[in-house]
């Protein structure tokens, strides 16, 4: 084998290994947290913003949601992301907690 074919194969090979990876570690998505655990529920976390308690929580408005929460860290259109008080969970896009910051 010259060297140039060598070279070639390993560059593929390695590339075709990264391929792989981000394959990988894209469908392996977070779970989503779930309403009824317990740091979800202290702090009032709803999947769907518009079932949040009014009474319970007075200050929540409609267009508070964790897609515009300071520490949502989703991309824009996405059905649920990564959230800072949540480690190694998605909320809900439209969801909502007692924690919403609004994005600066």
């Amino acid at each position: 084998m010259s060297v140039s074919n060598r070279r070639v194969f390993m560059m593929q090979v390695a590339a075709g290994g990264a391929a792989l990876a981000a394959a990988s570690a894209h469908a392996q998505a977070a779970p989503l947290v779930n309403e009824k655990d317990a740091q979800a529920m202290s702090l009032g976390y709803a999947a769907d913003s518009t079932k949040v308690d009014a009474k319970k929580f007075p200050k929540h408005t409609a267009t508070q949601l964790c897609s515009n929460c300071a520490l949502y860290t989703g991309k824009a259109g996405e059905a649920s992301g990564p959230c800072g008080i949540f480690p190694g969970k998605h909320v809900a896009a439209k969801g909502w907690c007692s924690a919403y910051a609004k994005k600066a």
